[in-house]
């Protein structure tokens, strides 16, 4: 049975969907059969994969609302053994049309528990935002995913966060787990940078990954070009540090199981 991974912050230019992207990217070559989700209606993580998100007709959110089937969504072996289920932007009005639907909350839990066990990573990135969509996520996934830019206000959003993933668990999906949380940005010259990482990390205790994604170019620029990491700079520092944030993943999953 796959393991579903919610990214979120509701914080926007965290490094969410580059995670979102790279994380998959590296399991899938790590050998893992995994299953992106965009949930996002800027559609990002659709188009870093390299696909064309304005040529789909069955996206996420014709899913949401019922209008396609889970199948006719999935895009099959996009990278080898990573499939896509697609965004654009469309996936901003699903918000609205999904207020007189009953069960609101779990319309993507049904349609992903029909081929959860085709996969053995179900990695959705979330709305930077703390909406419909993103709770939608939350009763999917098993755990979530925080990424963290190394700046001052980082801890505030975490609190908030941290709150809506409780009230969820209270309500709604009471096995939903923190992952942890994924420092990204990181510039090793700043001392601020330093801090916040010790911050977080007195804060969380147990629940921080040892992967510290740097502030790299290549990882800026890959997205442009349609492109994971591991495809467009496969010996960066981007590229590794995505590889070992995979292999902690991974560990933690069966460690667990």
């Amino acid at each position: 049975m796959g393991r579903i991974i919610a990214i979120a912050n509701q914080k926007g230019g965290v490094g969410k969907t580059t995670t979102a992207i790279n994380l998959s990217a590296c399991l899938a070559e790590a050998g893992k059969k995994i299953l992106t989700i965009d949930l996002d209606p800027q559609g990002n993580t659709t188009s870093g994969l390299g696909v064309n998100k304005n040529e789909k007709k069955h996206t996420t959110y014709e899913l949401l609302i019922g209008q396609s089937t889970v199948e006719e969504c999935l895009l099959q072996e996009v990278l080898p053994l990573l499939d896509v289920l697609p965004s654009n932007v469309n996936l901003s009005g699903a918000e609205i049309e999904l207020i007189g639907i009953s069960k609101k909350e779990f319309v993507l839990k049904r349609e992903i528990d029909k081929i959860r066990d085709n996969y053995d990573f179900i990695i959705i990135d979330c709305p930077p935002s703390l909406n419909m969509l993103t709770v939608n996520a939350m009763t999917t996934a098993d755990t979530v995913l925080v990424p963290i830019q190394c700046e001052y206000y980082a801890l505030e959003g975490l609190s908030q966060l941290i709150h809506t993933i409780n009230l969820v668990k209270q309500r709604l999906n009471p096995s939903l787990e923190l992952e942890g949380v994924v420092f990204t940005m990181y510039d090793a010259r700043t001392n601020l940078s330093l801090q916040v990482v010790e911050n977080v990390k007195n804060s969380l205790k147990n629940t921080v990954y040892k992967t510290i994604i740097p502030r790299n170019v290549r990882l800026a620029e890959a997205p442009s070009h349609g492109m994971p990491i591991t495809l467009y700079d496969t010996r960066s520092a981007g590229a590794e540090s995505y590889r070992l944030l995979a292999e902690e993943v991974i560990q933690k999953n069966e460690m667990e199981e």
